[in-house]
């Protein structure tokens, strides 16, 4: 029997999946920033990934707002695990010396390389969160997260809401076109 008591306002794990949800919210905006700032549209996989990182943010809001799960952390796995499924594909389309890739190099490597390498490191995480988060005896965080958390869920969802929005103006509500140099829904 554990005498632990979740109600603080603050707790480590909250922290550690708010970092996790600030983490995903800034990934989802550099993409779309480099979307518009670039004009490179984003590639059926691409989009798969940008889902991925959606759902792998619910799961951190879900943790930061809630208190931790091992359902939340489920939630982010296999999230991270589809996500890792696109992008490692499309790593593997674009692996033959010689091959440009799609879309621009950040940093050396192009955005689906990165986002492969964030979902493992997100799978890593979220396995050592599951073995050490004490704050999953089963009691919910009863306190309601502070006004700065608020804020970054917010954001989250503004994310969220202008990346829906971004590929309906791209595909409109058939399929994505394989190599997309326009939006479909402003010609």
């Amino acid at each position: 029997m554990s005498n632990y008591h979740v109600s603080a306002a603050f707790t480590f794990p909250r922290f550690l999946n708010t970092l996790g949800l600030i983490g995903i919210t800034f990934v989802l905006a550099f993409a779309f920033v480099w979307q518009f700032a670039y004009n490179e549209l984003p590639c059926p996989l691409c989009l798969l990934q940008r889902v991925a990182f959606m759902l792998v943010g619910i799961g951190f809001l879900l943790n930061a707002r809630f208190g931790s799960s091992p359902i939340h952390y489920g939630i982010t796995i296999l999230s991270a695990i589809g996500g890792a499924i696109a992008s490692g594909r499309q790593t593997l389309l674009h692996i033959a010396p010689g091959d440009p890739g799609f879309g621009s190099p950040f940093l050396g490597m192009h955005f689906y390389t990165w986002a492969l390498i964030l979902f493992v490191v997100i799978i890593a995480y979220c396995a050592v969160m599951l073995m050490l988060d004490r704050t999953m005896n089963g009691a919910v965080v009863t306190t309601p997260p502070n006004g700065v958390v608020r804020l970054i869920m917010w954001l989250f969802i503004l994310m969220i809401v202008g990346n829906l929005a971004s590929t309906f103006l791209e595909c409109g509500l058939g399929a994505c076109p394989d190599n997309p140099t326009e939006y479909l829904m402003l010609k």
